[in-house]
């Protein structure tokens, strides 16, 4: 069953789902930046949780990551960012499964996602989670309402997509392309065939990996996608503010005005859907 909150963000048309990593480049900052994605229209949030081997990220972010780290981010401090953060949209938590499963004094992911839910995470997105291993945490985020996100690529066998599906709450997070997190120039012609082979499955599918503007955004939902997940192009405002030293403020209006026309773009897209035929 997914999470209320999160069911709620797809029902009035395709879900904005922006992604920063807490406390980048330092914890003020960062609680600015991601209140900012809210005011530009964000549906959902996905607040990454800083690892020292993110293997699913592309440069951009994992220069974010380092960022992070370097200013102080633990996983403590990170639950106390999710408290502190003032958004009325739901959270989901983007990390590794090694700093949930090492988490508290209990072994297994219990303790984490325990916490997490008292501090105001509503799902978790698992980069590294292989499906055969995702028991326990599938079991402990049931326990506490909370959803559990998986990645799907286009390569994803039939097999394995039924057992991810099966596992999925919430959303599906689908991979756009092949590769690494990054924000490209186009769209992948991967994204239309991905959608269309997960079309049978009753779960929303949002689409990351490369989008970049309102019109990649419009691209992928008139595709068929229920919403629109952006990382690397919002972590860039955030790099060239740092670059240029602007006033945090003034970086926040500009990831704002870029949320705006992320989901403006896929607002769009779902109109260019053609209308089903009544029976």
């Amino acid at each position: 069953m997914a999470n209320p909150a999160i069911a709620a963000a797809f029902e009035d048309g395709p879900a904005f789902i922006p992604y920063l990593a807490a406390g980048d480049p330092d914890f003020e900052a960062s609680l600015a930046y991601v209140e900012a994605l809210e005011r530009g229209g964000a549906d959902v949030i996905e607040l990454g949780l800083p690892f020292s081997e993110p293997i699913a990220e592309g440069p951009t972010i994992q220069s974010a990551i380092v960022r992070s780290l370097e200013g102080g981010m633990t996983v403590e401090r990170y639950f106390e960012f999710v408290e502190s953060v003032d958004v009325d949209v739901p959270l989901v938590c983007m990390t590794y499964y090694n700093l949930i499963y090492q988490y508290g004094d209990e072994q297994g992911p219990a303790p984490f996602v325990r916490r997490a839910k008292e501090a105001g995470i509503d799902g978790f997105v698992v980069p590294d989670l292989p499906a055969e291993e995702a028991d326990p945490l599938r079991a402990a985020c049931t326990d506490h309402g909370l959803d559990l996100v998986f990645i799907v690529a286009p390569t994803t066998g039939e097999e394995r997509l039924d057992r991810l599906v099966s596992l999925s709450s919430g959303y599906l997070y689908v991979q756009a392309r092949l590769g690494v997190t990054g924000a490209r120039e186009d769209v992948s012609e991967q994204t239309t065939g991905s959608l269309e082979r997960l079309a049978g499955y009753d779960i929303p599918k949002a689409v990351g990996f490369g989008i970049k503007t309102g019109d990649h955004a419009r691209k992928v939902v008139a595709a068929g996608a229920d919403g629109i997940i952006v990382g690397s192009a919002l972590v860039d405002v955030v790099a060239e503010g740092i670059e240029a030293e602007t006033p945090t403020a003034e970086t926040a209006d500009r990831l704002a005005a870029l949320c705006r026309e992320l989901k403006e773009g896929a607002v769009a897209g779902r109109q260019e859907r053609p209308t089903p035929e009544r029976t």
